[in-house]
């Protein structure tokens, strides 16, 4: 399993597309800090096929740490959530 970057999706994207490199970053940036934006203000992102984004709340909870079994306090948090769409689930399925 390797990581892809955000560079190197961009570089992708410019050269499929044949967009030049800058606004195709600028493009993504864009998206990413409106799914931010969005996500941030509780609200659902939904893009058909690929999936939904939510946030939810982690109850607050206490925790041990595995080393000293001291009892820790986790507060609560929130987290985002990815439902996988149709198209995903089969592309991961093969």
């Amino acid at each position: 399993m390797s990581t892809i970057t955000k560079k190197e999706l961009v570089d992708r994207i410019a050269e499929v597309s044949q967009i030049k490199h800058v606004i195709v970053k600028r493009t993504v940036q864009s998206l990413l800090d409106e799914m931010m934006i969005e996500l941030s203000n509780n609200n659902r992102l939904e893009f058909r096929d690929f999936g939904v984004f939510e946030t939810h709340t982690r109850v607050a909870r206490i925790a041990q740490n595995p080393k000293t079994l001291e009892k820790v306090k986790v507060p609560a948090k929130r987290c985002v959530k990815l439902k996988m769409g149709r198209l995903m689930k089969e592309k991961l399925m093969k």
